[in-house]
């Protein structure tokens, strides 16, 4: 039986190369976004064309009443969830200074990418529980992905950073508590991709990839993502939960 995967944010960007990569390998999918179905409508031809049944779902993961609408919408057409991708997520409205950023901001970013995201694995976990009580030989793991902001401080976009480090901790609290059931869960932490939230900031990004910021010197794409995600959500890394995948060029190798 083909597995069925749920990532969020994937109408375009990180989570549409994610979600084809996971369509290539076999996966049914939902995509959860918040866009007009007919705005994502290219995105969603795409991962037909690849064999995958696909679903849609325009859901704002902060909204409690829509993550159980989509849940539900999943079980119908499916009947089964084995992955989750908690993908969706944004950058600040504005970089602003340390010293001058505003709760607005700090409780909007928040909210969307680890209010939301940490309240929908706690839906999906019990759903994946509830379907490995029923089938031993379930297969399920969830995925989160967080950033190279999580540990990287840029004090310019502070909330964005608390966020994703919150995420990290998400993946360890989930992983802890799903693993008597042989439920993975893992994060993936991208580095520098290229997809609209850093477009603003392209100038900037081409000239420190330039000057050797990265070990490998050219920006991340949807795709290498994508492949990170394909390979946990086969079971590649089936006893590694908890752990971080990093994506990021070799920015995280220290260097003399």
């Amino acid at each position: 039986m083909k597995k069925t995967a749920l990532i969020t944010g994937a109408g375009r960007g990180i989570g549409l190369g994610i979600a084809q990569c996971l369509a290539a390998d076999g996966c049914d999918v939902a995509v959860c976004d918040i866009h007009p179905e007919d705005a994502v409508q290219p995105a969603l031809e795409t991962l037909r064309e690849l064999g995958s049944e696909t679903l849609y779902c325009r859901a704002d993961v902060t909204d409690t009443a829509a993550r159980t609408s989509m849940l539900d919408a999943i079980r119908e057409r499916f009947g089964r969830l084995n992955v989750l991708v908690n993908n969706a997520g944004v950058a600040p409205l504005v970089r602003t200074d340390l010293l001058d950023a505003t709760e607005e901001s700090y409780d909007r970013v928040m909210t969307i990418n680890l209010k939301g995201p940490y309240f929908l694995t706690q839906s999906v976990a019990r759903w994946m529980v509830e379907q490995k009580k029923a089938d031993a030989g379930f297969d399920g793991c969830i995925v989160n992905i967080s950033s190279i902001s999580a540990t990287v401080a840029s004090p310019a976009r502070g909330e964005y950073c608390l966020s994703k480090a919150g995420v990290s901790m998400a993946t360890k609290l989930y992983a802890a508590r799903l693993g008597e059931y042989g439920i993975p869960v893992y994060e993936i932490r991208p580095g520098i991709i290229a997809t609209d939230m850093t477009s603003a900031v392209k100038e900037k990004y081409d000239a420190l990839i330039a000057e050797g910021l990265l070990v490998q010197p050219r920006w991340g794409e949807a795709k290498d993502i994508g492949k990170a995600a394909a390979a946990l959500a086969r079971g590649d890394f089936a006893y590694s939960t908890g752990q971080v995948v990093m994506v990021d060029g070799g920015f995280s190798v220290a260097r003399l």
